[in-house]
């Protein structure tokens, strides 16, 4: 339990850090355009950061799975709620382009920042665990703070077809959340996010998110970083595109319409 508390302490200062920047930020950027990719690149460090821990958590704490999915969903819920907007996956970013909701200027930047943010959460956190503020930090320390076994506990196919499903769940629920009250929407996307992870992940790890599984997967000995790819990049791509097909093309032409609207009503515009 000594562990556990020191880990929620770990996830609350990441928090509490990412949230004064982005008050910093919006304080001090009048300039919406830069505020935006500012935003994306401090929510994307603290997606990442608190993965790492909660990772640790799981694999090296043997935390308990009951106790990991209600830290699961409460930080997602977190996420949710102090987010300002940012995306903080590669896939949203390519929804959003598909849509014409972005354009490809500000797709690009918001990738981008979201690959730094994740590289820099990869390289923050051994500094933080060298502080050796638990046991846990401790033994993790043995090891070097690095992976010890490959995420993927399947076949490549099947490996990356339960990233793709992953995937394909959670951009359907957001592609329809609109239709939740608005007061439950956050909680609706965590408890989406939460059983996503019990189902797949023991499989995968559940990522469904490229910029994620770079900052906390990639370097784990067991896979190439092509195979990597195929699994926490080629997957969730394609389950997207899979949702994106289904609720622009395919929903239209069953419901009898031409065009979908936003859920306002109103016609898309591209932004910056």
């Amino acid at each position: 339990m000594s562990d556990l508390s020191v880990s929620l302490s770990v996830l609350l200062g990441i928090v509490v850090f990412s949230e004064v920047a982005r008050r910093t930020v919006l304080y001090l950027l009048s300039n919406r355009d830069r505020s935006v990719y500012a935003l994306e690149l401090i929510s994307t460090f603290q997606l990442c950061a608190c993965t790492h821990e909660l990772k640790l958590l799981a694999e090296v704490g043997g935390l308990e799975p009951r106790i990991a999915l209600t830290c699961t969903y409460v930080i997602s819920v977190v996420h949710g709620l102090s987010f300002h907007g940012a995306i903080c996956n590669p896939t949203g970013v390519l929804d959003q382009l598909c849509r014409g909701t972005l354009t490809r200027r500000s797709a690009l930047a918001r990738i981008s920042c979201q690959l730094i943010a994740a590289a820099l959460a990869r390289g923050a956190m051994p500094h933080a665990w060298a502080l050796s503020l638990s046991d846990l930090h401790a033994r993790h320390g043995s090891t070097g703070f690095k992976c010890t076994s490959s995420p993927v506990n399947a076949s490549l196919l099947q490996a990356a077809a339960v990233e793709l499903c992953c995937a394909f769940v959670m951009h359907t629920a957001v592609s329809n959340v609109h239709k939740v009250q608005e007061l439950y929407r956050v909680p609706a996307i965590a408890a989406v996010i939460t059983t996503l992870v019990y189902a797949g992940g023991h499989i995968t790890g559940a990522v469904f998110n490229p910029a994620l599984a770079f900052s906390i997967l990639v370097s784990c000995p067991g896979n190439t970083f092509t195979e990597y790819s195929v699994v926490y990049w080629l997957g969730p791509i394609l389950g997207m595109i899979a949702s994106l097909l289904l609720w622009e093309k395919v929903m239209p032409v069953v419901l009898g319409k031409s065009t979908v609207s936003n859920s306002n009503g109103l016609k898309r515009r591209k932004i910056e």
